[in-house]
């Protein structure tokens, strides 16, 4: 005995002094070193007593009778970083906010619905859209009071002082400030119940939208005219499936000279595969360079579909060197993917990835070589970018104009790219967010699905059903709730609506993959779980579910954004789920979704922030081809089949009829057959691909 408690002491005695010597090595630490957020633990070592939110956090606000200051950002914000570095790591701000206010740290990308409450204040108080940092001030209750975004440190501190002085001496004007701001977040997009028993769904109302749609558009560099510009890979998805309903070729023309000229810029990492958030000009060349995990997931689907279009070779080098990116950067052990790449490294953004004409004329022992390679990626001895280069297709003639073959000019690139990838491989890398968030997952998994179906690919399908495990096994349980976060072995905060929304989407998509009705089954059990704990009075979800505490606000998420709303995501979800499941409650929900949406996407003349609901409403005009495929050799001729660009067909079948009633009776034994059916109405059974698209004219 006296041999273990001896052990005992030693331990602890080993333990405390680990313990000293790590909190040493830190001349601050605060609440935030108890969290698992990459960003928020970015700022555990801050001077400002920063805290998470939480029940505890608002208590303390209340009995201490403080402000608030709820700052707002993630872990790849170069502007939060900026913020940080000149504010939060400053001692004499620090006191300031410790003193006078409870400093409260957040997560946008973890805590959503939070973010969105204290975005749509700001977007209150100034007039216009806001950004990240995002900035509060905030009654002890939570009422915002006043919100803004980025403020250089002076500035940060008058603002500070100037609310302190109105706690102080004015806290009738907080008050009062409070609850206007308040009143006008819980009206910001509410609206009465709309009547749709005499709405119809018009030919005339879509075309209209389509030429909306292109009349934002910039048919010189793509994307919507002006800058900054962002892929909103939703717009160009709508754009394609409007094409092959009305077959514009200028409304193709949009989307191919976006793809086009975004695969040739800056935003696209031409060594590394991969693009960036958005690009800061109006030419797709400066990118703001943090890689998110949501955008590429969405534009693997996007440049699929357009390969199974137009079949674009460079589409499918993009969807191979992004997928490529994601596996090698992005992909966690367990399955799940990582939410996101730093913009900076070592303290300036885009370090990683930018160069010098020394450093590339230096990896060619021909000068010709490089001289070549220069010319075709627009390298300069003074630099394209702030004395540095960031790598563009700007010269894709540079074959001709070195009298060199095409084939000798793509080795040239080749070894480039090559020996420049090895050379950065030695760099100090920006920083992972290395938190797996489950509606972000989703949308991989479909790119990948996507990207699968579009090049046949094997691994592309392994990928998406690992992810698809992880989700099922990690963040959802038997009765279909979601968690949102996984983290070190840890799954939390319960899932939002867009959680569900993008793996129901997904996971409908492996349905029509694989044919294994599980996925079917897990959409059911999913979408059931929403309609008792998301739907609201008027027939949409709140962006929270009833088991959540409350904010000031319980919001919807209407708008489609650079991610589709998760509104919208839903209304397809419960239109496909009804079709693959004869389902009509969740067709007619669907049905009611949209039609009560269509005056506000038709008056606005900005179809674009409504272009998944653009696309619902297509969908609801021009009912899907239910393709049926039957028999042993289904799932090869699914895959032949959805090679094709068959935007208006939703697939089902397999080698044995299973449980779905539109597979009712159809299984020949000793035969595939394929059936083509509109609105359960099926045409006789075809043998091949080509018969079987015939019939869809």
């Amino acid at each position: 005995m006296y041999k273990l408690i001896v052990a005992l002491c030693v331990i602890i005695s080993i333990s405390c002094n680990m313990s000293k010597t790590m909190q040493s090595t830190h001349e601050h630490t605060n609440a935030l070193i108890n969290e698992t957020s990459p960003y928020l633990l970015q700022h555990a070592h801050n001077p400002v007593n920063w805290n998470a939110w939480n029940d505890e956090t608002l208590a303390r606000a209340k009995k201490e009778n403080k402000l608030l200051i709820i700052s707002i950002g993630y872990a790849a914000c170069h502007w939060c970083h900026v913020m940080e570095h000149e504010s939060f790591e400053d001692s004499t701000v620090a006191k300031l906010m410790n003193d006078h206010f409870i400093p409260i740290k957040v997560d946008r990308e973890e805590r959503p619905d939070v973010d969105d409450v204290y975005m749509t204040a700001c977007q209150l108080v100034s007039g216009r859209g806001c950004g990240w940092p995002l900035n509060a001030f905030a009654l002890p209750d939570g009422r915002p009071i006043w919100a803004g975004t980025y403020f250089p440190k002076d500035q940060w501190m008058d603002i500070l002082k100037q609310f302190n002085t109105l706690q102080e001496t004015d806290r009738a004007k907080l008050e009062d400030s409070a609850e206007k701001i308040t009143q006008g977040i819980n009206s910001f997009e509410d609206s009465g119940i709309i009547d749709v028993s005499d709405k119809e769904f018009s030919k005339s109302t879509l075309d209209k939208i389509e030429t909306d749609f292109l009349s934002n558009i910039d048919f010189k560099e793509g994307g919507r005219n002006g800058a900054p510009k962002f892929p909103m890979p939703n717009n160009y998805e709508f754009l394609l499936k409007v094409y092959e309903l009305n077959k514009n070729p200028k409304t193709l023309e949009a989307v191919t000279t976006t793809l086009d000229k975004m695969a040739a810029g800056g935003i696209y990492d031409q060594i590394g595969g991969g693009f960036a958030r958005y690009s800061t000009d109006g030419e797709w060349h400066v990118p703001h360079f943090e890689k998110m995990l949501y955008d590429n997931g969405q534009l693997l689907s996007l440049y699929a579909n357009a390969y199974k279009l137009t079949a674009n070779p460079r589409y499918k080098e993009i969807i191979e060197q992004t997928i490529a990116f994601v596996k090698r950067e992005l992909t966690s052990p367990e399955g799940g993917f990582y939410s996101s790449l730093d913009a900076d490294s070592e303290g300036e953004e885009g370090k990683f990835y930018v160069w010098s004409k020394d450093q590339i004329d230096s990896v060619f022992n021909d000068k010709k070589k490089s001289d070549v390679f220069n010319a075709y990626y627009g390298v300069t001895k003074n630099g394209n970018w702030d004395h540095t280069n960031i790598l563009k297709i700007t010269n894709p003639t540079a074959a001709k104009k070195y009298k060199i073959s095409e084939e000798q000019l793509n080795s040239i690139l080749k070894e480039g790219e090559q020996k420049l990838m090895a050379i950065r491989a030695e760099r100090i890398r920006p920083g992972t967010d290395d938190k797996i968030l489950t509606s972000w997952n989703g949308l991989m998994i479909k790119g990948l699905l996507d990207s699968y179906t579009a090049l046949g690919t094997k691994d592309y399908l392994d990928m998406a059903l690992r992810t698809a495990r992880f989700i099922s096994e990690k963040q959802m349980t038997k009765e279909g709730k979601l968690n949102r976060n996984y983290k070190e072995g840890k799954s939390t905060i319960n899932a939002f609506l867009d959680d569900y929304a993008t793996t129901i989407d997904a996971f409908l998509r492996l349905y029509e993959v694989t044919f294994d009705e599980q996925w079917i089954d897990k959409s059911t059990l999913m979408t059931n779980y929403v309609i008792a704990h998301f739907e609201d009075p008027k027939g949409y979800f709140y962006y929270t579910s009833d088991i959540d505490a409350p904010l000031i606000a319980r919001k919807k998420d209407m708008s489609d954004n650079v991610i589709s709303s998760s509104n919208s995501i839903m209304g397809r979800n419960l239109a496909k789920l009804g079709e693959l499941t004869y389902n009509k409650e969740y067709t007619s929900k669907s049905r009611t979704m949209i039609l009560r949406m269509v005056d506000k996407i038709d008056e606005g003349g900005q179809p674009n922030f409504y272009s998944n609901w653009c696309q619902l409403y297509t969908e609801h005009l021009n009912p899907p081809y239910e393709i049926a495929i039957l028999g042993q050799n289904a799932l090869a001729l699914s895959l032949e089949m959805q090679k094709n660009f068959l935007p208006d067909a939703v697939f089902l079948g397999g080698q044995s009829e299973g449980k779905l009633e539109l597979l009712k009776d159809k299984l020949q034994e000793g035969s595939d057959k394929i059936y083509v059916c509109k609105n359960k109405v099926c045409k006789f059974p075809v043998s091949t691909v080509a018969e079987a698209i015939k019939l869809m004219d």
